[in-house]
């Protein structure tokens, strides 16, 4: 949906309508840092004259860290003229002020960047608010578990090669391990204490093994055997509808078979086919979405792999021993698969383990 109403204005002007968000409120960079200086005002006012130094030193390093960040997004300085924002952002002062670890600036900047960009969710609000109240109070190790219990469960390749998606994982959880991993259920009761995570004792965890060839089961399915009835009939269904047949690759974990470039059946929906087209004199490779006719067409070629849950479990072995040839991912598995307890992250948790992992790692997606 989207509004047709347009509104101009002057400069240095401030623009308001009732039923909508501010629209032009002229907050630059130089005005966003005054606005941090006031609020910081009141922070200043709960310390006494030995610990005034070191919170300025700390506020400061924090300031330093929140506004190139919240320059670099579009709109985002705008959140300063925000009442409800610059409550939050009192309260991450006075978080900045009392933590002694400086990851933990990034960490607060991350989370006023997710609460410019996704404010308008109350449970979301609640939770960023939260997690400020708790970045100084959370231990290295129990951050770090908390993080990587996330990314197991929110982050995966998109790439349909299985050598590139594992190299993706790889390396992504060799960003993420920046310290030790957790071990015992100390740092698991210390996350429940702090409203980040629930326990359930009743419950127990996948392993490694069964989550991810679940998760990402275009990798594990068996494909079509090579010169089968099954495979004539696939060529057929492709070359009789405007699609290449090497769309159909060799299967990375059985040779014999020929697969779907994709990591689950969900991507199809996804997919777009490339044309080399020439423009100013160079060929260009023009990405064009597949017609809903062509996305079925590879939906029943799918639906021709073979089911044999023997030649399934094959590939699943040799999966994982893909998996455990990089380090990073040999580290998770041994990690994940010693977690004896279920655990579900709160709204707290999730925010708070999400603005890490962008920390660590810029490229990764905002949190839905």
């Amino acid at each position: 949906m989207t509004n047709k109403q347009s509104q101009k204005a002057g400069d240095n002007s401030q623009q308001l309508q009732a039923n909508q968000m501010i629209v032009n409120i002229g907050i630059d960079e130089k005005r966003a840092r005054e606005i941090y200086h006031e609020m910081n005002l009141q922070v200043r006012r709960d310390y006494t004259q030995e610990a005034l130094e070191i919170a300025n030193l700390r506020v400061a390093e924090f300031e330093n860290k929140l506004l190139p960040k919240m320059e670099a997004v579009d709109g985002a300085l705008e959140a300063f003229a925000d009442p409800s924002f610059q409550l939050l952002l009192v309260e991450a002062q006075k978080t900045a002020a009392s933590t002694e670890r400086p990851a933990d600036y990034d960490l607060l900047s991350e989370l006023l960047i997710h609460r410019f960009q996704k404010g308008e969710n109350r449970i979301t609000r609640a939770g960023i608010s939260r997690a400020v109240e708790i970045v100084d109070k959370i231990s290295d190790e129990a951050l770090l578990g908390l993080t990587v219990f996330h990314s197991v469960s929110h982050f995966f390749p998109a790439s349909g090669d299985i050598h590139q998606g594992l190299n993706v994982l790889n390396e992504l959880f060799g960003k993420l391990f920046y310290n030790r991993l957790p071990t015992g259920n100390e740092w698991l009761d210390h996350l429940d204490i702090l409203d980040t995570i629930r326990i359930n004792s009743l419950g127990g965890l996948k392993k490694i093994q069964q989550y991810y060839p679940e998760i990402l089961v275009g990798y594990i399915e068996i494909g079509i055997e090579k010169e089968s009835e099954n495979y004539q009939k696939a060529i057929e269904l492709l070359t009789s509808n405007g699609l290449s047949e090497n769309i159909l690759v060799e299967h990375a974990l059985n040779n014999n078979f020929l697969r779907l470039n994709i990591s689950t059946k969900n991507q199809i929906d996804s997919l777009t086919m490339h044309f080399q087209l020439p423009i100013n004199g160079n060929l260009v490779s023009v990405p064009v979405q597949l017609s809903e006719e062509q996305k079925n067409v590879i939906r029943a070629v799918y639906d021709l792999y073979k089911q044999d849950e023997s030649v399934k479990q094959e590939n699943i072995n040799v999966f994982m021993q893909e998996w455990d040839k990089r380090p990073n991912l040999k580290t998770l598995r041994v990690w994940w698969d010693s977690i004896g307890t279920s655990i579900q992250l709160t709204s707290v948790g999730k925010v708070l383990a999400h603005s890490n992992a962008q920390r660590c790692d810029k490229d990764l997606p905002p949190l839905n």
